[in-house]
């Protein structure tokens, strides 16, 4: 018979599904502020970065995963200055609609825009 059962497999799963739940119960009784074992410092809700203080964007996110970009990248590697590159040499694929207060809109390229 090919689809034998396996009993040694099982509880081998078995434990692993027990360590698991023991690893999960263990991280959820950390103090915040306390340090995983493999480094990573647990933070309190209260600590996590304010949204002004991060700089990302969905179209950073395409250009860190290897999304093809419009201007000679010479070697850089970071996202947000492929990006301020693009735009700073108006090369950015995108159209800005920008709704009026009569509920019509305007839709605008990047060539449209003042960029100091």
């Amino acid at each position: 018979m090919d689809d034998e059962y396996d009993h040694d497999a099982a509880m081998d799963d078995m434990e692993d599904v027990n360590e698991e739940q023991e690893e999960m119960e263990n991280f959820d009784e950390m103090e915040d502020g306390a340090e995983h074992e493999n480094g990573v410092a647990l933070l309190d809700e209260s600590e996590k970065q304010p949204n002004a203080h991060r700089i990302t964007t969905r179209y950073m996110t395409q250009i860190s995963m290897n999304a093809p970009v419009m201007v000679d990248i010479e070697g850089e590697t970071d996202p947000l200055k492929i990006a301020m590159k693009e735009l700073s040499q108006r090369k950015i694929p995108i159209i800005i609609r920008r709704y009026l207060p009569d509920g019509s809109y305007e839709d605008w390229s990047i060539d449209e825009l003042i960029i100091e």
